[in-house]
C-alpha cells in the first residue's frame, strides 16, 4: 500500500514539472491597455506586426530609478536628434510640394487652434490628434501645470474632461497671445499610419466605446449607414449576417467620399477630431512645429520630446506597454480584407498627404 502512494506522488510530481515546461509555450492572451491606461484590450501575442524590428528600450539613468520615474525612458539614443531632423526635412519637402498643396495644406483656424494644449509655465503647445496615445501627453501637461504631481495620481475620467483638467486650449487666448506662442513656444505633436488610425477610431468609437458616448453609436453611426450602406436584397447574402450597427466598409466608404463627407462633418460637429486628418488637425505645413513624434517609435520618440522641451526632470511619459505600438500589418490585411479596391483607393487619396508628410509608404498591399 506504501508503495502504491508513492508512485502516485511520484507520478503527479512529474505531471506537475511536464505542465510547467509546456507553459513555456502556450501563447497566452496579454491584457493591454487601450492608450495605455483605462480599459484594457485583449491581444495575443500573434497578433503584433510582421515584419518589424522590436525597438530596443533604452537604459535607464540611475538617477532616474525613483518611484514617480518607473515609467520614464530617461535616455535617447545618441543619432534620435538626426531622425528628427529628417523627419521635419521630409515634412518641410512634401509641404513645398505644390501638386500635393490641396491635401497638405489648411489654414490655421479656430478648429486648429481648438486642437492645441498650451502649457505657458514651460512655454510648450500640443497638438492633439487622437488614437495616437495623446492621453498620456495630456497627462504630462497636466502634471506640468501643476494640477497633479505624477501622472499616475490623474483620474482616467479628468483627463478628458477640459472644465477641470486645467489645460487650456490656444483658441481661447487673444490673436497676438497666439501668435507670440506660436511664434516662440515648443511645438509638437506625434502621428501614426493612417489606415491603423483609422481602424483604432472606428473599434474606439463604433465597436467598444469604453467611455460610453452614446452618439456615436447613435447619432453617427446611423447617419453613415443611411448613406454609404449599400442595400442587399438578396437573403444568402453573406453580408445579411453580419453584425449589426457600422461596418468598417461604410465608415471606409464614409471616409473616401471627400465631398459628402464635408457634408456629414458639418452635422457631426466636434466629434470628427478622431478619424479626419493630421492636416485638417494640426496644420503642418502652415505651423512650424519642433517634434513630429511617431506612434511606431515611442519608446524613443517620448524621452526626446521631454528633453527637447526641457522638461525631463520634471515629468516621465508613462510606461509603454511591450509592443502595443508596433505596426500591425496582418491587422491592418484583415480589416481591409473585404473592402474593394475602389474604396481603398479613394481612401488613400483622401489621406494621402498623411502618408506622404510624415513618410509612411503606400500600402501597396492593399492597392495594387
Amino acid at each position: 500500500m506504501m508503495r502504491r502512494h508513492w508512485l502516485l506522488v511520484g507520478a503527479c510530481g512529474w505531471v506537475l514539472l511536464l505542465l510547467m515546461v509546456a507553459s513555456r509555450f502556450i501563447n497566452y492572451n496579454l491584457r493591454v491597455p487601450d492608450d495605455y491606461g483605462g480599459k484594457a484590450e485583449s491581444r495575443t501575442w500573434t497578433e503584433l506586426s510582421i515584419n518589424t524590428v522590436k525597438p530596443q528600450r533604452p537604459i535607464l539613468h540611475p538617477n532616474n530609478m525613483s518611484q514617480s520615474n518607473v515609467g520614464v525612458f530617461s535616455t535617447v539614443p545618441s543619432d534620435w536628434h538626426s531622425v528628427e531632423e529628417r523627419r521635419l526635412d521630409l515634412l518641410a519637402s512634401v509641404c513645398r510640394n505644390s501638386s500635393l498643396r490641396n491635401v497638405t495644406h489648411t489654414s490655421v483656424n479656430k478648429f486648429v487652434l481648438d486642437r492645441i494644449f498650451v502649457c505657458d509655465k514651460h512655454k510648450i503647445l500640443f497638438c492633439q490628434t487622437p488614437k495616437v496615445g495623446n492621453t498620456q501627453w495630456k497627462k504630462v501637461l497636466i502634471v506640468l501645470n501643476g494640477k497633479y504631481s505624477k501622472v499616475e495620481d490623474i483620474p482616467e475620467d479628468m483627463v478628458h474632461d477640459h472644465e477641470k483638467n486645467g489645460l487650456p486650449r490656444l483658441s481661447s487666448l487673444k490673436e497676438n497671445e497666439i501668435r507670440e506662442r506660436l511664434d516662440n513656444y515648443f511645438k509638437f505633436f506625434i502621428v501614426r499610419d493612417p489606415f491603423e488610425r483609422i481602424i483604432s477610431a472606428f473599434k474606439d468609437k463604433f465597436v467598444k466605446n469604453p467611455r460610453f458616448e452614446p452618439w456615436y453609436k447613435h447619432d453617427i453611426a446611423p447617419a453613415i449607414i443611411r448613406k454609404y450602406r449599400k442595400i442587399h436584397r438578396d437573403p444568402d447574402d453573406s453580408s445579411s449576417h453580419k453584425a449589426p450597427g457600422l461596418r468598417f466598409e461604410d465608415f471606409v466608404r464614409y471616409l473616401g467620399d471627400i465631398p459628402g463627407q464635408k457634408r456629414l462633418n458639418r452635422q457631426f460637429g466636434q466629434h470628427v477630431i478622431h478619424w479626419i486628418t493630421y492636416v485638417e488637425l494640426c496644420a503642418p505645413c502652415d505651423i512650424t512645429y519642433n517634434v513630429v513624434g511617431h506612434h511606431e517609435t515611442l519608446d524613443r520618440d517620448a524621452p526626446y520630446i521631454l528633453k527637447a522641451a526641457g522638461i525631463e526632470h520634471l515629468v516621465s511619459y508613462p510606461t509603454i506597454p511591450p509592443g502595443i505600438t508596433r505596426y500591425n500589418r496582418t491587422k491592418v490585411e484583415n480589416y481591409f480584407s473585404e473592402i474593394s479596391k475602389r474604396d481603398i483607393g479613394r481612401l488613400y487619396e483622401r489621406f494621402q498627404g498623411d502618408f506622404r508628410l510624415f513618410g509612411y509608404p503606400r500600402p501597396d498591399f492593399l492597392l495594387d
